[in-house]
């Protein structure tokens, strides 16, 4: 998995493939044609008689002259692109930013690879249905903070933000701080099981940089995971750097 990739920070090298074209064009010659002869001259006329002078006819006055045409109005300055014309903003990748630490709901939990998303979307749905239940509304995105990683699963705590504490939390719930300090921001965007091609450029960009990665890192729902089409997903994935 990339994101087991991404713990051991292992390099990756891409070979690039090329491609060769060649265009060869022939030309005929084009045979002269043969001179025609000349024509022989025609039998000589005998001239006309001359005509009768005609009279000559007094000229007409010159017309008066048509004004010239005044110059053509100013064009209008064309109107600018509507918004949604102009260029895409880029999703930042490896931006630099500090984390400030809230207080969050949180609840462990353990999946494997193959069913991922469900086991964190249902972390997920707990929390909400809990906080629904206490009348404490979010205060802020939800969270995973991955904090073990292995080929066959990983350990996480799934994290709500709140503003106020809620009571009598139910078994593996807690009540802490989100992750904190200097991390690089990257963005993913589609379905979470192309996240794997996120978290391979993620460990890409680290190899290329040399920088190195703590052993935990955290994905933030930009959009609700329960009330999202996967494929519509918008996740900023934080890496924090020793």
């Amino acid at each position: 998995m990339s994101r087991v990739r991404l713990f051991c920070h292992a390099i990756t090298l891409l070979i690039p493939a090329a491609a060769i074209s060649l265009t060869l064009t022939t030309g005929w010659a084009q045979s002269p044609t043969a001179a025609t002869p000349a024509t022989p001259p025609a039998a000589t006329t005998p001239p006309a008689t001359p005509a009768t002078p005609a009279t000559p006819t007094p000229a007409s006055p010159p017309a008066a002259q048509a004004p010239a045409t005044p110059p053509a109005t100013a064009q209008t300055p064309a109107t600018p692109p509507p918004a949604d014309q102009k260029a895409q903003v880029v999703d930042p990748f490896g931006e630099e930013q500090t984390l400030a630490p809230k207080t969050v709901l949180a609840l462990k939990g353990t999946a494997n690879w193959d069913s991922a998303f469900d086991t964190l979307t249902d972390s997920l749905k707990t929390l909400t249905t809990f906080l629904d239940k206490q009348g404490v509304k979010a205060a802020g995105s939800s969270m995973i903070v991955y904090t073990s990683t292995d080929d066959a699963g990983f350990t996480f705590l799934a994290e709500i933000p709140v503003e106020q504490e809620p009571k009598n939390l139910a078994k593996d719930m807690s009540v802490s701080k989100s992750p904190e300090g200097k991390v690089l921001k990257f963005v993913h965007r589609g379905s979470y099981d192309n996240m794997d091609n996120t978290y391979e450029a993620i460990t890409n960009h680290l190899d290329d940089k040399k920088l190195e990665a703590k052993d935990t890192f955290i994905e933030e729902y930009v959009t609700d995971p329960l009330k999202t089409a996967e494929d519509k997903l918008v996740i900023n994935v934080f890496v924090p750097l020793k």
